[in-house]
């Protein structure tokens, strides 16, 4: 299968990290012009400059990313706390609100949010901090694709978590009895995601196959959620 993307002009963040790399990878081989860019993008200017940078987009894929480390509230630094916040939620939005204005002028677009479904459900050890910022981009998701539906701009996520990737869930981890125990007990699926079926998600979500899909998280965790 090739092609699937032809044409199409998509930007790519944290183009390095997360699920950056095997999206980026199908893209191309599917026929996109993909500009990438492996920023934090932390700063307030960064993701407008950025899109400014990149030109005229059909895609935006928003991967952002920051490891997760357990607190009880009692326990939350203020520092770390807003660390998840700056280097997720802010960008999520100033991405998002510097491309979508091209995409309405041009009638339309696609912009796809690599979240965690973390939020969906009691999460184990006790990430608040993490999964507080998990939850406003999936919330800034859903209120803004809703908003961008009437002017055809596709603001999807795809919540994850058990997929394979060297932020959370590197392959060595799987030499962990415990956690090999853990996905047998938590996860219907039993199994790590594969880099590839998130990438295939995200394909679906930037091409014109997803037309009718506004606002949507998107679990993708093997039934966790």
């Amino acid at each position: 299968m090739g092609g699937r993307l032809e044409g199409k002009r998509v930007l790519v963040t944290s183009c390095d990290t997360y699920m950056g790399p095997p999206i980026v990878e199908l893209f191309r081989s599917e026929g996109a012009d993909v500009i990438t860019d492996a920023g934090a993008l932390i700063g307030a200017g960064e993701p407008d400059e950025l899109v400014g940078r990149a030109g005229d987009l059909d895609v935006l894929v928003a991967n952002l990313d920051l490891e997760a480390y357990g607190a009880k509230v009692r326990d939350i630094d203020d520092a770390r706390w807003l660390a998840g916040f700056d280097a997720m939620v802010h960008p999520l939005m100033r991405l998002v609100r510097a491309a979508a204005p091209g995409m309405i002028d041009r009638g339309g677009g696609s912009i796809v949010a690599l979240t965690s479904s973390s939020p969906l459900r009691r999460m184990r050890p006790h990430t608040v901090s993490y999964v507080t910022a998990r939850a406003a981009q999936n919330a800034f998701v859903r209120s803004a694709g809703h908003e961008l539906a009437a002017s055809n701009v596709r603001l999807n996520a795809i919540a994850q978590n058990f997929v394979q990737n060297d932020t959370y869930y590197p392959a060595s981890i799987m030499e962990n009895e415990k956690f090999r125990d853990r996905l047998r007990t938590e996860v219907p699926a039993q199994r790590l995601g594969e880099p590839s079926e998130t990438a295939e998600l995200a394909l679906f979500l930037a091409s014109d196959t997803s037309s009718f899909v506004f606002g949507q998280i998107i679990s993708n965790d093997g039934g966790w959620s």
